[in-house]
């Protein structure tokens, strides 16, 4: 069965937490095209400013990483959204400014799939919260949520859903299926061993997902990933139940020291112990096809 592989290659995080994840162009690209030739068939990440070392949503940093690594390797890549929190989130014009790189983005050409987060929650770790330190809350206002889907209709790119909560999968599932022309979401089930969302990775944990998955959105495309996990234990029960996988720096415990094409790698050896095979690009988008084909 071909399982397909993602490989988020940084994130959030700033080398503060993640030291050996990429953050120039350049490294991004030769990072994206070394973990398509691991056998990753999708790539995601977050473009940064060097200078800064802080996340830079610029369309055109985000543009010179998509066509750098497809120009050596067929492989979907495709970008992050900003983070937002508190009353940013409501502040007149917030919402056409957090999709500005991605409808920049949509108008060239370049997007195969995008992230939409269809919901909010208090993101705080469990060592934050066993201090009594509040965290930060990840906002995902449903007028922002249903802007991205208006996006993906109009320039048909995949909606990337990440599934912190059950009530995520839900409400994405509902106002997918209400915006015309949107391409069907691909639901990747969040676990974690670091922070209080969601839940661990477990066995029953997965199956608590897939029967909700089944209910809202029954045949819909997933896969494990998540945040502060170590998601091996998920790889050969996604695999035996018809799931994919998502690995990376992204995603990885904090500090972890194996780089991503590595990573990817081991992913390829798990997804093959459980009696999978790593899908190509090429069917990752034959059976799950965005609205139109990449330039």
């Amino acid at each position: 069965m071909p399982v397909w592989i993602e490989a988020a290659l940084n994130g959030p995080w700033t080398r503060a937490r993640q030291p050996r994840m990429p953050l120039t162009v350049a490294d991004l690209v030769a990072d994206g095209i070394a973990c398509a030739r691991a056998g990753a068939a999708i790539i995601h990440l977050h473009a940064y400013d060097p200078a800064t070392g802080l996340q830079n949503d610029d369309p055109d940093s985000y543009a010179a990483i998509i066509e750098g690594i497809r120009a050596v390797e067929d492989v979907i890549v495709y970008p992050t959204l900003p983070f937002v929190q508190s009353a940013d989130a409501f502040r007149p014009g917030a919402v056409e400014a957090r999709y500005a790189a991605v409808e920049a983005l949509g108008r060239r050409g370049l997007l195969e799939w995008g992230v939409v987060d269809p919901g909010s929650i208090n993101l705080a770790t469990l060592a934050e919260a066993a201090q009594a330190q509040a965290g930060s809350v990840y906002l995902n206002p449903g007028e922002h949520i249903l802007r991205g889907l208006h996006l993906a209709a109009e320039h048909g790119f995949v909606p990337s859903y990440a599934i912190y909560e059950p009530g995520f999968l839900r409400l994405g599932a509902a106002l997918a299926r209400a915006v015309p022309g949107c391409p069907a979401p691909v639901y990747r089930f969040m676990f974690s061993d670091a922070f209080t969302f969601g839940y661990p990775p477990r066995p029953y944990a997965l199956d608590a997902q897939l029967r909700l998955l089944a209910d809202a959105a029954p045949g819909s495309p997933w896969m494990v990933a998540g945040l502060g996990v170590d998601i091996r234990p998920l790889v050969a029960e996604a695999v035996a139940r018809g799931g994919h996988v998502r690995v990376g720096l992204e995603d990885a415990p904090f500090g972890t020291e194996t780089p991503n094409p590595a990573l990817v790698a081991e992913a390829v050896a798990l997804v093959q112990q459980a009696g999978g095979r790593p899908a190509t690009a090429a069917e990752v988008r034959q059976t799950h096809p965005a609205a139109r084909p990449p330039r």
